[in-house]
């Protein structure tokens, strides 16, 4: 890929737009399906518990969040309103059980303690005071809830020709010393791998990524 085209590729994995983006979004839930579900496992969803996800994309993976229990409210917030009109537009059959709210990125517009379980894959990377918006997390967060942070190595991230642009990258000790910083107390670090297609579609590789369970 030229420069120019990793550039763009870059810009539309941050926030997508457009019909390019909505490629990008149906790129995005297939390579991420796995770093997804994995993370959904980990928060350990119960009947009738209300669902933050921060950065949903184009949310292809809602119906699998839906079969985990009873009664569940699902609220997916996004800074692209192509991933916003997109997922309303793929997930018609839970409107009654799911919201997309669209977002500057900076403050979470809910009430402190809203939800039980709150989770992210692949969105901190592009978090621009990443303390204050892990202290919004906590401040949405119920007191018994869990947080679950997910995302891909620095050592894995940086050999990707796409993440010199406007990426930040951590690895796990830079990742839980910045929740150190801030209200969180708790954490537990777990790491997992699998073999992907690169964003690029040139070639498969083996991804190397931490899914953090975060706690009051």
């Amino acid at each position: 890929m030229e420069k120019e085209e990793l550039k763009i590729l870059a810009q539309n994995l941050a926030n997508p737009q457009g019909e390019k983006g909505i490629e990008i979004g149906e790129m995005m839930n297939a390579t991420n399906i796995s770093m997804t579900l994995e993370s959904v496992r980990t928060l350990v969803i119960e009947d009738d518990q209300q669902i933050l996800e921060i950065g949903h994309g184009n949310a292809g993976h809602l119906k699998n969040i839906m079969s985990l229990a009873k009664n569940l409210k699902y609220t997916g917030i996004d800074i692209s309103e192509t991933m916003h009109n997109e997922a309303q537009k793929l997930n018609k059959e839970f409107e009654n059980q799911a919201d997309f709210i669209l977002y500057e990125g900076k403050k979470l517009p809910f009430q402190d303690g809203t939800f039980n379980k709150i989770f992210t894959v692949n969105t901190v990377y592009f978090w621009g005071n990443p303390v204050e918006f892990l202290n919004e997390i906590y401040r949405v967060l119920k007191d018994d809830g869990t947080f679950v942070l997910t995302f891909g190595q620095r050592d894995f991230m940086e050999k990707l020709p796409f993440t010199e642009y406007d990426f930040t990258l951590y690895n796990n000790h830079e990742m839980e010393e910045l929740i150190s910083k801030s209200h969180f107390k708790r954490m537990k670090t777990s790491e997992k791998e699998e073999q992907i297609k690169s964003k690029t579609g040139e070639e498969t590789i083996q991804r190397i990524y931490t899914i953090l369970t975060i706690k009051k």
